[in-house]
């Protein structure tokens, strides 16, 4: 990988001609049936997952817990998922890593040079230092948590935080002061933002704040956020994520694709759970078509 992230995205996104990034979160309580419990189940559905959606995806993102939960087994589980989505296919690892340089340090190398992710979750809690060795690399990219999905986002990211003067920034939430400091960290073009459609006013009020960034939006579906405030607010309007297919916009769906292939198929549908999901996908990337 030598293109830019961004650029890469981009190539994708015109193929797909949607913003579709399927999440791969599987709960082993949560399976279809005949997978069996554990990490031997959890890993064969993955694997369905992954290559009954990848022709509707734009991206995908395993959530690195669900692996980890499982020990080595489960890291090893994961490369082995990771080595079925072809390269042009962006591959982001939801890790919500951050610390101090030298941790952070590692933390790049664990997830880029070991794991391959295109990009990666940041937490920003402890600054731009520590998320240097993460956004430093042309070729990759980390989202940065701004304004998340869950019903618990806004008990700090809701916090007004003091004037500042000196920067020219108003007394604001904390959620828009971190839109305003990552618009400004790294050499360009490698990192973006963490925005809920659970929020689509914040969402609407960030963008404005900053134009020229790329959104990782979950929190359709299972979640209640809706689509047609995403699409609209959502796509980048200036450099370096404007101007070019999707906007660098990519919105995560996990539990509104993998659960298509629960229980019993409904009256006309297929009964074999990769084509459940296939459908499922086939569905969401039409919800979330940028290209006619």
């Amino acid at each position: 990988m030598t293109a830019p992230y961004l650029e890469r995205l981009a190539r994708r996104t015109a193929v797909t001609r949607s913003v579709l990034c399927v999440g791969v979160d599987p709960e082993p309580g949560a399976l279809p049936a005949g997978f069996p419990p554990g990490l031997a189940g959890v890993e064969a559905f993955a694997r369905l997952l992954l290559e009954s959606t990848l022709p509707h995806a734009t991206a995908v993102k395993p959530n690195l817990a669900f692996f980890e939960a499982h020990g080595s087994p489960g890291i090893a589980a994961l490369e082995r998922l990771r080595a079925l989505v072809p390269p042009e296919v962006p591959f982001i690892a939801d890790a919500k890593r951050g610390d101090i340089g030298s941790t952070a340090a590692r933390q790049a190398a664990a997830l880029y040079d070991g794991l391959g992710a295109d990009a990666i979750t940041v937490n920003p809690y402890l600054g731009e230092e520590a998320v240097l060795p993460l956004i430093e690399r042309a070729d990759r990219f980390a989202y940065v948590l701004c304004r998340t999905s869950n019903a618990g986002a806004g008990e700090l990211q809701g916090l007004l935080v003091a004037e500042d003067a000196a920067a020219g920034h108003p007394a604001e939430p904390l959620y828009a002061r971190v839109a305003r400091r990552v618009a400004t960290w790294g050499p360009g073009d490698t990192v973006g933002l963490v925005v809920g459609a659970t929020a689509p006013a914040e969402l609407v009020a960030i963008r404005a704040l900053v134009p020229g960034l790329a959104f990782l939006v979950p929190g359709v579906g299972a979640q209640g956020g809706e689509v047609a405030p995403v699409l609209a607010s959502g796509p980048a309007t200036a450099s370096p994520a404007g101007g070019v297919p999707g906007g660098g916009l990519l919105v995560n769906v996990s539990r509104g694709i993998a659960r298509a292939a629960l229980g019993e198929a409904p009256s006309g549908a297929s009964t074999d759970p990769g084509e459940r999901l296939a459908a499922a996908a086939a569905e969401w990337s039409a919800k979330l078509a940028v290209l006619p």
